[in-house]
């Protein structure tokens, strides 16, 4: 090797070191590199640069807003709960909740899809009396596995392919991953429901532990003829919310306090929440429900087009000393109050009774030019916005899962790419009008695109100076070592950086080793590619390994010691079915 190989080596473990031991933002990190490595003459621009044009990294951005548009019309929620159904036994929850995770994930964004599932499943574990940690780290594991299952289930896989593309003119189809991503899938769901419920824990979540500081009433009614006319209060998920809870109900101008979970709702019943801010924007994604003050229906916004702000008042507001209905607050300011919290306890009685003092915080609900309007006038002291607070649109839904459907259908029959099957999918999205433009944009994350093209840099350079060869020769120790063993040495190696950094990083590293490997045995490549694949995806010893695990750790009240528990078997048992089935399907 020469110099720039090894410096090229250096700075891997200087990468893989920061991203381990370090907070540093793995954009910031890889983005250094990839610079260094230009300024040192081992990459030309275009070498460096090329993975932001890269198939792979293009068509995740697009299916962002695929996935966002089934977001914002509520059509996973939607599947989510027809699917849970009222299973009577843990173990029952546990193969309810195997077959709508991995089917989502397999075409969703699995961040998507655990986001939309911790309420579903909070609520779930509250109907069994169950601690919802039993149930929410099988969550992740599970929409880890459904996302192998096809080309575009998961961001590793995208990204794998778009270097087959580029650097070695193979080219995946949309189900060619299935043949090992089903048996793993069924092997880990049967795992996770035989041993999750003796593994795991039965610890409270943040949610659970904590008083929210800011508590609020909310008062919503149920839709007249609604899906929710007739349903238990069990059955409409609104027994055990993740924010708050029920405190009464107003039906014919009698208050049903203390109301039993059996209770059936009515049209025009006046239900009462209390909690933390969230959960006014919790309640906004259930199906049914409409906000109770008429003042609402006043602003002359768009429902979809409103959302919640929290803003504390100033001492210049121009209401102090009278209530808000004598202030005029709807009229002077486009929104209206929804509740009032003053010392960190909500104010009981009619909002517009209240006189409004400087520092009481409102929760508000306005249009989306308010906060921009109101953050710098001394109207108020503070305006935050509640993230994804707007309700969903559900009339939508039915479009967005058809235009999933049309996606899934051109792309695995070969009659478009995975790449202009999503830009189709994505307009259709904006077309129909299931996601607005603003929205879509904001559901792309540049940092985990920037990440992802970033790490292209690192592997080129590996490619370029030999760096690669010479791992691939350490790995080997042997050239005369058999397929099937190097075959595991490549897929344990992507597993012990997939858990050190991210799955998609780890997977542009190992796949220029891989394909060393194969060339130095006189081998076909793709075996060993497939295995970085479904090795990179193997996370589930530690949290950071994936978004989603760390997305359950806080409401779960996991510790790592949690994950290594539950998923050291769980990763040898994927390593053994994928060991197994990868060289009877791309043999050597």
């Amino acid at each position: 090797m020469d110099v720039q190989a090894y410096f090229t080596l250096g700075l891997i473990v200087a990468v893989l070191g920061v991203l381990a031991l370090t907070k540093t933002a793995s954009d910031v990190v890889l983005v250094g590199a990839m610079t260094l490595l230009m300024l040192t003459g081992i990459l030309t621009p275009e070498e460096a640069l090329a993975g932001f044009a890269n198939t792979g990294v293009i068509t995740i951005a697009i299916l962002y807003v695929v996935a966002s548009g089934l977001q914002e019309t509520g059509a996973i929620q939607w599947i989510a709960q027809r699917l849970l159904g009222h299973p009577a036994t843990m173990r029952r929850a546990q193969f309810r909740l195997a077959g709508p995770v991995v089917g989502l994930s397999a075409f969703l964004n699995n961040t998507a899809v655990v986001a939309m599932f911790i309420p579903a499943v909070q609520d779930l574990s509250a109907r069994l009396r169950i601690p919802a940690s039993k149930l929410l780290l099988p969550l992740s594991y599970l929409a880890i596995l459904g996302g192998t299952c096809t080309l575009i289930g998961t961001s590793t896989n995208l990204v794998v392919n778009g270097l087959l593309q580029s650097q070695q003119g193979v080219s995946l189809q949309m189900f060619d991953l299935a043949w090992v991503g089903i048996p793993i899938s069924l092997g880990g769901a049967l795992y996770l429901a035989f041993f999750a419920n003796r593994i795991l824990p039965g610890r409270r979540g943040m949610v659970e532990e904590l008083e929210s500081a800011r508590e609020y009433a909310v008062e919503v009614s149920v839709a007249s003829m609604g899906p929710l006319h007739g349903q238990t209060i069990a059955a409409a998920g609104l027994r055990n919310l993740v924010h708050g809870y029920l405190a009464d109900i107003e039906r014919g101008g009698t208050i049903m306090a203390a109301v039993p979970p059996e209770t059936q709702l009515q049209s025009g019943d006046k239900l009462l929440f209390v909690g933390a801010p969230e959960c006014a924007a919790e309640l906004r994604r259930i199906r049914g429900l409409t906000v109770a003050d008429g003042d609402v229906h006043k602003l002359n916004i768009s429902s979809h087009d409103r959302m919640l702000v929290e803003a504390v008042v100033g001492s210049d507001f121009e209401g102090l000393g009278q209530n808000v209905r004598e202030s005029r607050f709807r009229s002077r300011y486009k929104a209206v109050i929804l509740s009032v919290s003053r010392g960190g306890k909500r104010l009981t009685g009619k909002v517009g009774d209240v006189e409004l003092e400087t520092g009481d915080t409102l929760l508000l609900e306005t249009g989306g030019d308010f906060v921009e309007q109101y953050r710098s006038r001394r109207d108020f002291l503070l305006v935050a916005p509640l993230n994804d607070s707007a309700p969903p649109n559900f009339p939508k839904a039915p479009w967005a899962l058809g235009i999933l459907a049309i996606m899934v259908a051109l792309s695995a029959l070969g009659i478009l790419s995975i790449l202009h099957a999503a830009l189709l999918a994505a307009g259709m999205m904006l077309l129909t009008g299931c996601v607005r433009t603003g929205k879509a944009r904001q559901s792309i994350d540049l940092s985990v695109l920037i990440v992802i093209a970033a790490s292209f840099s690192l592997g080129a350079a590996m490619t370029k100076t030999g760096a690669a060869n010479q791992l691939a020769q350490w790995l080997l120790l042997s050239d005369s070592m058999a397929p099937w063993v190097a075959l595991a040495l490549v897929y344990l190696a992507t597993v012990f950086f997939t858990e050190l950094i991210t799955n998609n990083a780890a997977a542009v590293l190992m796949f220029p080793i891989a394909v060393s490997v194969a060339d130095q045995l006189g081998v076909d490549f793709m075996p060993f590619v497939i295995a970085v694949m479904f090795a990179a995806s193997a996370s589930f010893m530690t949290s950071i390994g994936y978004q989603t695990n760390l997305m359950v750790m806080g409401p779960g009240g996991y510790r790592l010691v949690d994950y290594v528990r539950l998923g050291a078997p769980l990763s040898l048992i994927v390593a053994v079915i994928s060991l197994t089935i990868i060289p009877l399907v791309w043999g050597f």
